[in-house]
């Protein structure tokens, strides 16, 4: 699942990257494109091993799957401003912190 947390990421990074905020708000494509990615990244969250949330309390487990829910269960009230900043700010740290996990579990693995 933290490599689909990732994945996910580092594509929305893609999709976003050169993108002005207005530029975002007027394609429906592009707004598709990330809202389905963070749905992904959401559910993904909701199956990290517990153990493995309680090590990294700081990452916002939580928020993350909340935001996940809100984008499928309340599709036409999406909010676009939160989704923006999700895309542009707030996945730049999770994805520091889902690169720690990663880098943690090879260790462990080797």
């Amino acid at each position: 699942f933290i490599e689909h947390i990732l994945e996910c990421i580092e594509l929305i990074e893609e999709y976003t990257r050169g993108v002005t905020k207005e530029e975002f708000f007027k394609s429906k494509q592009l707004q598709d494109s990330v809202i389905r990615r963070i749905e992904v990244i959401g559910e993904a969250a909701k199956n990290i091993p517990q153990e493995i949330k309680d090590k990294y309390y700081q990452i916002p487990w939580k928020r993350i799957s909340g935001m996940r829910d809100i984008l499928v269960h309340e599709y036409w009230g999406i909010d676009l401003n939160l989704t923006w900043n999700v895309a542009t700010q707030e996945m730049q740290n999770i994805k520091k912190s889902i690169l720690e996990i990663k880098k943690d579990l090879k260790v462990k693995d080797d």
